[in-house]
Order: C-alpha cells, then sequence, then structure tokens
C-alpha cells in the first residue's frame, strides 16, 4: 500500500526538524516500513511539521505554524478589548518557548455600540482559528509567542506620526484608538494568507487557508469601513505609508481614501488583493525593514520554523 519512496518523503514532511526526521528513520528500521507507513497513517497530519522542502520550500506544517502565531496575536488582542482577557491557557502550550501577553484590556465601548458587537465577533473568529490550527498541527503546533500589546502599539503609532516623541498610543483607551490599533494589523493578515496559499501543497489545507483568507477580509472590510465613516482616513493613511515603509519597496498597501473618494478594498489594477511574503508579514510585526528574528509585537519573535523578517531592498 505504501512504498518506501512515499513513506521516506511523508516522515520528512511530517517531521519538525532533522533531529524528529532522524527519530522517525530510526522508527521506520525497527518496525519495518510498514509500521513506519502506520505510524504516518496515525498521525493528526502529514503536514504536521515546522521542516522545509530539499528546495528550501517551507512545509506545510511551518505554513499554519507561522499562521498560528499571527493567530494567537490577534486572539489575544480581540479577546482582550472584550473581554478583558486573554486565551485559555489550554490554548497556548505546544512546541517552542511559551511567552506571556503584555498589556490588553477591556475597551470602554459606548452602550449599544456597533464596534463592540462587531469586536466580540471577530474575537470568536480569532480564537476559533487558533483551536482550528492547533488541531490541524496536532502535537506539531507551536507554543504561544511572549506578545506586547502595549510598546508595541505605541512604537507603531510613533512610526506612523500618530503621536510624538515621549508619548504613548493605548489601543484600549476608547473606540478611536481600538480601530486604529486593529487597523495596524489586520489587513496584514489578509496579505499574510495570501501570501502563503500558493506554498502549501495538501489541498485540503489549502481549502482551509482560503477560508480563514476570506474570514480575515471581512475583519479587514469591517475595520475599513467603520474607520472611514469615522472619517479617520488621515491616520488610517499614516498607519498604511507605515507599514507600507517596513516591508519593502514595493507599495503593497492602501489607506481607506479620501473624504470625498473611497478605498475600502486595497487592490491592485487588476482588482486582485495584494500578498506580503512571511518575511514581509514578519517585517510589519517585529516593526523592523532589517531582517531580524524579534521585535514588536512578538519581543522574543515567533515560534517555528518561519521566524525571521526580510531584508528591505
Amino acid at each position: 500500500m505504501f512504498d518506501r519512496k512515499f513513506v521516506t518523503d511523508a516522515m520528512s514532511r511530517s517531521a519538525e526538524n532533522p533531529m524528529d526526521r532522524r527519530i522517525l528513520f530510526r522508527a521506520a528500521g525497527i518496525a519495518g516500513i510498514g509500521g513506519a507507513a502506520a505510524l504516518i497513517a496515525a498521525s493528526p497530519s502529514r503536514a504536521d511539521g515546522d521542516a522545509e522542502h530539499s528546495d528550501n520550500k517551507p512545509s506545510d506544517g511551518a505554513i499554519l505554524n507561522f499562521a498560528l502565531n499571527l493567530e494567537y496575536l490577534e486572539a489575544e488582542f480581540y479577546l482582550r478589548a472584550v473581554t478583558g482577557r486573554g486565551l485559555s491557557e489550554g490554548l497556548t502550550d505546544g512546541k517552542g518557548r511559551k511567552g506571556g501577553v503584555t498589556g490588553g484590556a477591556k475597551v470602554p465601548f459606548k452602550a449599544g455600540s456597533l464596534i463592540e458587537k462587531y469586536a466580540k465577533e471577530i474575537a470568536a473568529d480569532e480564537e476559533s482559528h487558533v483551536k482550528f490550527l492547533r488541531t490541524a498541527l496536532g502535537k506539531a503546533a507551536v507554543s504561544r509567542p511572549q506578545i506586547d500589546l502595549e510598546a508595541s502599539f505605541t512604537a507603531a503609532a510613533m512610526a506612523a506620526g500618530l503621536i510624538k516623541a515621549g508619548q504613548t498610543f493605548n489601543p484600549f483607551a476608547d473606540e478611536t484608538s481600538f480601530l486604529l490599533g486593529a487597523f495596524i494589523f489586520e489587513d496584514v493578515g489578509v496579505t499574510a494568507y495570501k501570501g502563503a496559499a500558493p506554498l502549501i501543497d495538501n489541498k485540503t489545507y489549502i481549502e482551509a487557508a482560503a477560508g480563514i483568507l476570506a474570514v480575515e477580509a471581512y475583519h479587514a472590510g469591517i475595520i475599513r469601513t467603520t474607520l472611514y465613516a469615522r472619517d479617520l482616513q488621515v491616520p488610517a493613511q499614516a498607519i498604511s505609508d507605515a507599514r507600507d515603509s517596513l516591508d519593502g519597496s514595493t507599495d503593497l498597501d492602501q489607506g481607506i481614501g479620501t473624504k470625498d473618494t473611497a478605498n475600502l478594498v486595497p487592490t491592485d489594477a487588476n482588482g486582485i488583493a495584494f500578498s506580503r511574503s512571511p518575511g514581509q508579514v514578519l517585517n510589519i510585526a517585529y516593526l523592523t525593514a532589517k531582517a531580524e528574528r524579534e521585535g514588536g509585537f512578538f519581543p522574543k519573535g515567533v515560534n517555528g520554523e518561519i521566524n525571521r523578517s526580510a531584508a528591505s531592498a
């Protein structure tokens, strides 16, 4: 049923790193090729690893774990905004160094606020994304890295020119601050999933990634529309420009338009959403235009093998 080449390839893709591959191959030598095939078939996923292909293309597991890091960030942000609490401990453990979360508090939404209703729905979605990816990855799922929801937002707001030296930006202070805080990374999630989709081999995971991409696009649309309704075009453009200054020389970002013309759906000339590579996504998450492995929203970096931002061209 399983030939040797298939099992060897499957073990390489299921392993999380070279050490794990050696362990699996030793197991195959003891149990025989049939036993190795059974081991793979019983695993939660054939793409449960952070290893890379021989052609240096990241494995499906590495890509899913990269996405999981981003979902941890979004879930912690939105859950704290609507409940004052983050993810339960049972949804934060895994491989790699587990970190805590700095900052975050329940936003004093106005009574009956539509923004609060939107935020609650988005928070539930992001928590579900964490659960889904952790289930898909099984034992290969990385733990929540250290997340900063305090100094990172101040640094991002400073880079965008929203505040001056010595001032702080608290996205949990009020509804407007919350919307601007969400906008800092909401569009990034859309470009991240679109950029990662072509790298995924497993068709089931491609479909799942497309589904998450659609949800993230809905979220981004809600935030952009609400910002526009509040005439926050100027600060939104400043945030967009700041993101664009971090991810290289290409123009992959757009504001929400002007008071006369809306730009609620950022697309290229063909009406297609932009893509960012994992490195470009980490440029924004780490708040740096350099090749780094930590910074910004992830002070100690993200977990998994995709963890380095791109060097600016």
